[in-house]
């Protein structure tokens, strides 16, 4: 079972580059930044976590873009994975996202995951522009697009949110056919269905704790469904409880992810370095 984290960024604290740095030197095996391109003062969309109109914290509204965060982690770091959690496809152009995507992964060495979500906030996605009763329908046109540029040699899509006939695109990705995919949501039936056509795994929710009837869930959904192997499982964490831990390993899970505190370089760089000695990851810092 692998162990990864992720940083909420912000336009203050440590940065992106130096938070991957230290998760690579002492021994996590990967790195997540979130989205959120801008948060609308007069909301009705209610939190998740809150569940009204409140937010459990202000760097929702100062969130760095993903793709520049970890651009500059890709210089300073060679082994760790670099990933969202989660990135909002249906708030750019898929094009243009496509070759963003493919140009990290190339100078990446192929190191990219691409965590995507529905939408929780409508707000921000009507800014965009998204039909609300539509987005999973745009998104996972957006991410078959962006595969056929990925993949093709001339590549070309027809759907009722995007269209382009036979074109060059290059990078490709060095991972092949696609950037694997993995879809941040709630732990059901529905969005086990649209994991098993358009995603290659399913990230948990930070509320999802109890997921051993999910994960079985899960499973059985994309059997039937028809596709091969066994999708990736993410569990977002709070803290490591060695019981709870070895319970998900037996289970099949394939990566725990913690987050970072809200704080400054040196903070953060103590704080992994104790939650690397809890995972028994130490050995690892060089």
């Amino acid at each position: 079972m692998e162990f990864g984290i992720t940083l909420f960024t912000s336009d203050r604290g440590i940065t992106p580059a130096a938070a991957a740095q230290a998760a690579e030197r002492f021994g996590f095996d990967s790195f997540y930044v979130p989205e959120h391109t801008h948060i609308p003062v007069r909301r009705d969309a209610a939190h998740p976590q809150t569940g009204d109109e409140t937010l459990p914290d202000d760097r929702y509204m100062r969130t760095l873009d993903p793709w520049v965060a970890l651009g500059t982690a890709v210089s300073v770091t060679e082994r760790i994975r670099l990933g969202t959690a989660v990135a909002l496809p249906v708030e750019h152009d898929p094009i243009t996202l496509a070759k963003t995507i493919a140009s990290l992964d190339h100078l990446s060495g192929g190191r990219v995951t691409l965590g995507v979500g529905y939408g929780w906030n409508l707000d921000e996605l009507t800014d965009h522009g998204v039909p609300t009763g539509k987005r999973r329908t745009m998104l996972r046109e957006y991410l078959e697009g962006m595969q056929a540029l990925w993949s093709q040699q001339e590549a070309s899509y027809s759907g009722e949110f995007l269209s382009f006939g036979p074109s060059w695109a290059w990078p490709k990705p060095i991972q092949q056919p696609r950037v694997p995919i993995i879809v941040g949501a709630a732990g059901n039936e529905k969005n086990f269905k649209w994991i098993a056509r358009a995603a290659d795994g399913w990230m948990t929710t930070p509320i999802e704790q109890d997921i051993d009837d999910n994960v079985l869930l899960l499973r059985k959904t994309w059997e039937a469904a028809g596709r091969e192997g066994s999708p990736r499982i993410v569990v977002l964490d709070r803290k490591p409880v060695p019981e709870t831990l070895a319970r998900w390993e037996d289970l099949g899970v394939d990566e725990v992810v913690y987050g970072l505190p809200d704080a400054d370089e040196a903070t953060v760089v103590a704080y992994l370095e104790r939650l690397a000695g809890k995972l028994g990851r130490s050995s690892a810092a060089g």
